[in-house]
């Protein structure tokens, strides 16, 4: 599944691509991400192989990666993408989710999920959609809850971090039938969240 250009009116999702590599570790190290052992963001340095991997991932068919571009400042200010995509029944986990410090707990996140969750439900005919987090990513596990998804389980020892600990792996997801009713909900956020 290729990335689509995907956008509303707060944010643009771009196809990623390696022109996106500097402006991507501008953004990571606003608040030096990668600090957060839990997290996916990549060491300085190491953005490279980190875009190049996700690359790799959407030529295999795995992954469908996205630069998430604000669109009032125009900057690049994180990344995600879909992940785990299973033709039948059509699933899609969405993941790999990061925004500069700046951004985070604005209007960027429900943006973007909005854009995904859509693309998913209406484009690509997902009949479910998959969301994974660190067990200890409380902030990620919160937001996940305020998009409307249901928490599944618990995934012990699931996955290695990246300094090689293994993480238990916290498990949601939002069916095609809640859709109509979590559109609705990410609409009103929105409109509470955005900028004036």
């Amino acid at each position: 599944m290729d990335a689509v250009r995907l956008e509303n009116e707060y944010v643009t999702l771009e196809p990623l691509a390696l022109e996106h590599i500097e402006a991507l570790e501008r953004a990571a190290g606003d608040g030096n991400l990668w600090d957060l052992w839990f997290t996916s963001v990549p060491a300085p340095g190491r953005m490279t192989e980190y875009v190049e991997a996700a690359l790799r991932g959407q030529e295999e068919g795995r992954m469908s990666p996205w630069a998430v571009r604000e669109k009032a400042t125009g900057q690049i200010v994180g990344s995600t993408r879909f992940y785990d995509i299973v033709p039948d029944p059509s699933r899609v986990a969405i993941g790999y989710t990061w925004y500069a410090r700046r951004w985070q707990r604005s209007h960027v996140n429900t943006a973007c999920k909005h854009l995904l969750l859509s693309h998913a439900f209406l484009n690509v005919g997902a009949v479910a959609v998959e969301f994974h987090t660190d067990a200890y990513n409380q902030d990620s596990q919160r937001a996940i809850e305020k998009l409307g998804a249901k928490r599944e389980g618990v995934l012990r020892a699931h996955k290695r971090r990246n300094d090689g600990s293994l993480r238990d792996t916290v498990c949601y997801s939002i069916l095609a039938t809640e859709w109509p009713d979590v559109d609705k909900w990410l609409q009103l956020r929105l409109r509470r969240l955005a900028p004036v």
